[in-house]
């Protein structure tokens, strides 16, 4: 039996269209509309290669977090927890205020508050920033079994600091704030964090 109509679209490529979009104008923001017209897409398609739009928008974020947000891989990789959080925090203050993509974060834009009808979005929203800091606290246990953090730390409450402290600097992103600024807020977070590490008397 005879296929269907070849598809005439990059599928990644559109993908990373609707990743701006949504970017820059969140879930509830953006419009079906708007979203075929930066995809090069018309609905049929939009709909038969991608799902609805609330799908649309879970990969969008999937695929966001490969691209944009792999230097958090890298930063894990780091030797040391003080390397691992200053080598996040650095990149991150970076990545925030990049003058070629949109500013802040996608995971904080895409939909911190929604109609009720749209709670699965910011549940998704929510779970795939819990992933990170549960990521990187599984790091920090690892930096304490291996004696590179106190015995008495808690890297549960540690990685939650981190991430706490990355979210807001991405609402300050969105809001303007300038690469140096957040370096130097970021700067503080990293001596927070480091005296955190200090045993107590």
């Amino acid at each position: 039996m005879a296929g269907g109509r070849p598809r005439t679209f990059d599928a990644d490529a559109s993908l990373d269209r609707a990743v701006d979009v949504f970017w820059q104008q969140g879930y509830e923001g953006t419009t079906i509309s708007e979203l075929t017209a930066a995809m090069g897409v018309n609905k049929p398609s939009l709909y038969a290669v991608f799902g609805t739009k609330e799908e649309l928008f879970q990969q969008v974020v999937r695929r966001y977090a490969e691209r944009e947000l792999a230097y958090f891989g890298d930063a894990l990789e780091q030797p040391t927890a003080l390397e691992v959080v200053r080598d996040y925090l650095d990149r991150n203050a970076a990545a925030l205020t990049r003058s070629d993509r949109p500013r802040g974060c996608l995971s904080i834009q895409g939909g911190l508050s929604a109609n009720p009808a749209n709670s699965t979005v910011t549940q998704f929203l929510a779970s795939s920033r819990l992933a990170g800091e549960h990521a990187l606290a599984a790091r920090l246990t690892q930096a304490r079994n291996d004696g590179d953090l106190p015995a008495d730390s808690d890297p549960a409450a540690l990685a939650r600091f981190v991430m706490v402290f990355s979210e807001g600097q991405a609402v300050h992103a969105a809001a303007g704030a300038t690469h140096q600024e957040l370096q130097q807020s970021a700067d503080i977070a990293l001596k927070a964090f480091e005296l955190a590490l200090t045993p107590a008397s």
